[in-house]
């Protein structure tokens, strides 16, 4: 029974959705085929894109020890935590959600949360992928005034929400990374 209730409260929220879905269908037939297609869209550039991250992840957890981890990105890493932590936001590749698995493991090996933010908000921002095209479709100078306003922000957003973090919340939020 209590594993019943853990799978309910891990997975009530599709379980609305579909339960909504199917609401749907039955009023209006029409968009429940257009959610349930969009749905299939979203399925398949996750099947995509997951698993070369998972593979990615795996390998990052076995050959990146904690401490290397805690040295270049930890609460002492400073200024060169920043830099590793935009960088590797900065080179990633493929949609926001992949980045979530990729803070997990940051969280298990000791990161700074405001490194960790910062990492996010790279992936977001100033991905290279991402900048290549921007260059090409709205111009250089566009592209350099942008990433001088973000950069800092990215930054500043991380140390900004690593300060409103409560310590209990944090302590709870590395705890459940390494479960």
């Amino acid at each position: 029974m209590k594993i019943l209730k853990k799978l309910i409260k891990r997975y009530s929220f599709f379980v609305f959705s579909l339960f909504l879905l199917i609401i749907i269908f039955f009023i209006a037939p029409n968009i429940g085929f257009k959610a349930l297609s969009s749905a299939n869209s979203s399925f398949i550039q996750m099947l995509g894109v997951l698993p070369p991250i998972m593979v990615l992840l795996g390998l990052m957890d076995v050959w990146l020890p904690r401490e290397v981890l805690i040295k270049y990105m930890g609460n002492n890493s400073g200024l060169l935590g920043v830099f590793f932590a935009m960088l590797i936001g900065s080179l990633a590749a493929g949609p926001m959600y992949a980045a979530f698995p990729f803070t997990t493991v940051l969280l298990k090996k000791g990161a700074k949360f405001s490194n960790i933010i910062i990492f996010m908000n790279a992936w977001c921002v100033t991905k290279i992928s991402t900048l290549l095209f921007e260059i090409s479709s709205l111009g250089y100078k566009f592209t350099v005034i942008r990433l001088l306003i973000d950069i800092p922000g990215v930054v500043l957003m991380g140390y900004l929400v690593n300060y409103l973090m409560k310590k209990n919340d944090l302590d709870e939020l590395y705890s459940n990374a390494c479960k």
